[in-house]
């Protein structure tokens, strides 16, 4: 089984209408990939705490019906947060975000079933407390089992007070992660190099670059590129977090990866998502 651990929430999109519409969908980097990866056949459950408000309903509704294991879900009365997206010309989003008091928020590190072969971590929970104190405890707990390990930080600048502390808390997590996935943003941002995270604990690192498609660089000093598939785009949301579960779903614990295939794969899964409004992952049939 996948563990994917992290916030879920509702964005809302631009929507046809008069200006300012607005219409929500079920989203956060973590509850996207937990989806794309029960769409594309893997045995997989989501781990986080999720508000029993009338969107937090519709959130579990959402994940049962892509098949994600939703027993180590805590629930609780606060409210689901909220991320405004605006969409820039090329389909491209930037998030405000209303955060404080939501249920993610309080997350209590669970105990995790027999089993697990990896765990997928990322986004908002990581850089809100007290929440992101546990989802760092799981990340080492399980690390220190063997349990393979992925990071996607998918940076949300207005969410980080001290950008400094943040950044060297990064740092303090890339020993217990497996496999770090960047965008060039988030890289930029993060101001490293792939050689001194790599040095630090990952087997490899895949920056996404949009157009331009995927890169991984391995410890072994393997580097490896694939093109992105030319498709309308009607927006980018998801398309990461589409990245994070065609690799985890393609990738095994042990072995070198066949990584031109991986990523092939994990670029497609993202090119058909960005064709579809919102955050619409795949399904294994359209691969």
């Amino acid at each position: 089984m996948i563990v994917v651990g992290g916030e879920a929430l509702i964005d809302l999109v631009p929507a046809a209408g008069p200006p300012g519409a607005l219409l929500p969908r079920p989203g956060g980097g973590p509850y996207n990939t937990a989806i794309a990866l029960g769409r594309l056949g893997a045995e997989v459950a989501f781990c986080s705490r999720i508000s029993t408000d009338g969107f937090g309903e519709a959130l579990l509704a959402g994940l049962r019906t892509a098949g994600v294991d939703c027993s180590l879900v805590q629930r609780g009365p606060e409210p689901t947060s909220l991320a405004v997206a605006a969409l820039g010309p090329d389909g491209s989003a930037s998030y405000g975000f209303y955060t404080e008091g939501t249920a993610d928020r309080l997350f209590a590190l669970p105990v995790l079933p027999p089993g697990v072969r990896a765990l997928a971590l990322g986004t908002c929970s990581m850089a809100l407390e007290p929440g992101a104190s546990a989802y760092e405890a799981l990340l080492r707990r399980e690390a220190g089992r063997g349990v393979f390990t992925l990071l996607d930080p998918n940076v949300r600048p207005g969410l980080i007070p001290d950008a400094d502390a943040y950044r060297e808390r990064f740092l303090g997590w890339l020993p217990y992660v497996s496999l770090l996935k960047v965008s060039e943003e988030d890289a930029a941002w993060l101001g490293g190099r792939v050689d001194d995270w790599l040095a630090a604990g990952p087997r490899a690192v895949v920056v996404t670059r949009g157009a331009a498609g995927l890169t991984v660089r391995t410890r072994s000093g393997a580097e490896h590129s694939v093109p992105a598939p030319p498709v309308t785009v009607a927006d980018t949301i998801g398309a990461g977090d589409t990245v994070n579960a065609a690799l985890l779903h393609r990738l095994s614990p042990v072995g070198e990866p066949d990584w031109p295939e991986v990523l092939g794969y994990a670029a497609r899964a993202a090119a058909l998502t960005c064709t579809r409004a919102g955050a619409e992952p795949p399904y294994a049939s359209e691969l």
